[in-house]
């Protein structure tokens, strides 16, 4: 009977990792990263900034979407390798955020609650689609690399 080796030790796993280490520990891995976690930040509390807080089904929906920004897109830089794949859901959420005014029960679509919305939602919709990127030109390279080709810094 043989043993097989861990898949924690295969190369390909070792050598993704290192990949996606690289690319959160690069200076615009960590711009897009805190600009996220602060983006996120700033619409759960944008109810109460801006002064919208009073359309409770916008405020609420505002707040959740925002935590849950901030923790998708503060995830990538502790567990970049098992996270990069919800960057599509950071761009979801900045989607949701631009359409919400409009979509949320109740007559919440107010000048300072759709402005907002929408510059909050466009900032988050780009930071995801960033971070998509990021992910994106890593696999690329790593299978440029893998080929034989040259890799990013030719």
């Amino acid at each position: 009977m043989t043993t097989h080796p861990s898949i924690e030790q295969h190369p390909d796993l070792a050598e993704m990792r290192s990949r996606f280490e690289r690319a959160t520990s690069t200076p615009r891995g960590q711009a897009i990263e805190t600009l996220g976690l602060l983006t996120g930040l700033f619409l759960a509390a944008s109810p109460w900034i801006v002064g919208f807080s009073g359309l409770t089904a916008l405020a609420v929906c505002n707040l959740i979407t925002g935590v849950a920004y901030a923790l998708c897109m503060g995830g990538f830089g502790s567990a970049y390798e098992r996270t990069h794949a919800m960057a599509w859901s950071a761009c979801a959420i900045g989607a949701w955020t631009i359409v919400s005014p409009w979509v949320v029960a109740g007559n919440v679509d107010t000048t300072r609650s759709v402005v907002c919305n929408v510059i909050v939602g466009a900032v988050a919709l780009l930071l995801g689609l960033a971070m998509t990127g990021s992910a994106m030109s890593g696999r690329r390279s790593g299978r440029t690399r893998a080929r034989g080709g040259p890799g990013p810094m030719a």
